[in-house]
Formats: C-alpha cells, sequence, structure tokens
C-alpha cells in the first residue's frame, strides 16, 4: 500500500485543530499527523482526509452527516470516521478530544 501524502495546507490546519484542545500533542505518525492526548490518538490524518475517534453515538451522527470509514480503504481505523468537508472540524475534534480524554493514560513501554 501506498500512503498518500496530505498537502501542506491540510497538515498546517489540522494542527491548528489539534493545538486548539488542551493537553492535545501532534505529532508525525507514519508520514502523516495524530492528535494524542493522555498518549491515546482521538485525531489522525490520512492524506488528505481527516478522521475523528468518537463515542458510539457521536459516531453516528458523524456517519450521518457524511462522515466515512476513516484510513486506507482496506483496511480503515476502527472507531475513526473521516470529518467531511461541510462539518465543522473543530467541533469534531473537540468531541473526540472529550471522548479520549476519558480514557486511562497510555502507559509508556
Amino acid at each position: 500500500m501506498k500512503m498518500p501524502k496530505p498537502s501542506d495546507e491540510v497538515r498546517e490546519r489540522f494542527t491548528e485543530l489539534g493545538s486548539a484542545q488542551p493537553d492535545s500533542v501532534v505529532k508525525p505518525m507514519f508520514g502523516q499527523l495524530g492528535a494524542f492526548v493522555n498518549g491515546n490518538m482521538y485525531a489522525g490524518l490520512f492524506g488528505e482526509q481527516v478522521g475523528v475517534k468518537l463515542s458510539p453515538d457521536d459516531l453516528e451522527e458523524l456517519r450521518a452527516a457524511g462522515g466515512t470509514p476513516f484510513g486506507p480503504e482496506e483496511r480503515p481505523m476502527g472507531g475513526f470516521l473521516t470529518i467531511p468537508e461541510s462539518a465543522d472540524a473543530a467541533e469534531w475534534f473537540a468531541r473526540a478530544h472529550a471522548h479520549i480524554s476519558t480514557l486511562p493514560p497510555k502507559k509508556k513501554r
């Protein structure tokens, strides 16, 4: 599988959205970017797609708004959906951050 490259504009927007969340860390991941809170990923970039990990209720709401599976077509990431261009990305980042913030911190190896 060939990894798609995000544009500089999408990378910058993702970094802005992730950095706006409290205690969030945006870092490179497999040539893409990920946004983390307490070591747990709540948002990711895959080429031009921006995906968020949400609660089951929020997943259904985003799916109804046009969210699609996030990640490689042959192996999308569970619990993540893409944010459609018509949606308010800042709102979905905040929802994903709030949901993932409830998880215990990831232990370092």
